[in-house]
């Protein structure tokens, strides 16, 4: 499994998971591309990429910006072979939370923040490589909490809605483009520990929990690099025959009951 001479676009690829992906792809031979908006993570970016890869500033959330990003990647790469959308995030600053709390604009902006950007980066992608007719793959990032929920301490119900959806996209993009050989498939972890998740990593109550919701190698959150395989396999070539599927990288939380 190798990536040697596959050209990647990571939106959402300066930090977290997917700037640990980006570097696993950039190990394993691809040319990447990034796209973040925090200039100093843009930066790092730029220093890790080296002579492989660039980092450009681009806001998934906003249509155009996603257009101008495909076209500079596919300037940059010569052509796109894989996307990979990391960018999202949690909508409790704006009011996420149980759904008879929650404001109009905290749905609003927690669905613009991880369902309309990548309904943006995934047809910009879809249509580069239809024009290129060579196919393709996207990965799109989703969440356990689309489809497994976990009420005690995880009540983001407009976040809940926005990953289930993807769930939905992701099937329905995989049939209808198959026989055009692109593939689409969704990666969904749990609690790693991102910029993302700081609140939780500083709970002991939701330490406690994620040692027995999340039971594999000792109960732990888990790491940006545990999805780095699942990822790198799902866009290379021993994949060609993998598309519509729903993976959980979640140290066993869908499958576990947790004990608070």
């Amino acid at each position: 499994m190798n990536l040697e001479g596959k050209h990647i676009l990571v939106v959402g690829g300066t930090s977290g998971l997917g700037a640990s992906a980006a570097r696993a792809f950039l190990d394993q031979g691809a040319k990447v591309v990034v796209s973040g908006r925090n200039q100093r993570k843009l930066e790092d970016a730029s220093n890790w990429l080296g002579q492989q890869g660039i980092a450009v500033c681009a806001d998934a959330s906003c249509a155009k910006a996603m257009e101008r990003l495909l076209a500079k990647a596919c300037e940059f790469l010569g052509r796109l072979d894989a996307l990979y959308h990391v960018a999202g995030g949690s909508g409790r600053r704006f009011g996420d939370g149980p759904l008879h709390t929650i404001p109009d604009e905290g749905w609003q902006q927690t669905l613009r923040l991880n369902l309309d950007s990548v309904f943006y980066s995934n047809r910009a992608a879809i249509n580069c490589f239809l024009d290129q007719g060579q196919g393709g793959a996207i990965l799109n990032c989703g969440s356990v909490l689309g489809h497994a929920p976990s009420s005690r301490f995880f009540t983001t119900h407009a976040y809940a809605a926005s990953k289930a959806a993807l769930e939905g996209l992701t099937r329905s993009m995989a049939s209808f483009y198959a026989s055009q050989s692109i593939r689409v498939n969704l990666l969904c972890p749990a609690l790693v520990a991102t910029p993302m998740s700081a609140r939780a990593q500083e709970d002991p109550a939701i330490l406690s929990y994620i040692a027995s919701k999340q039971p594999l190698d000792g109960g732990r959150i888990g790491l940006p690099e545990d999805l780095d395989a699942a990822a790198t396999f799902l866009l290379s070539d021993a994949a060609r025959f993998v598309t519509g599927q729903v993976l959980d990288v979640d140290g066993g939380w869908s499958v576990s009951e947790g004990n608070p």
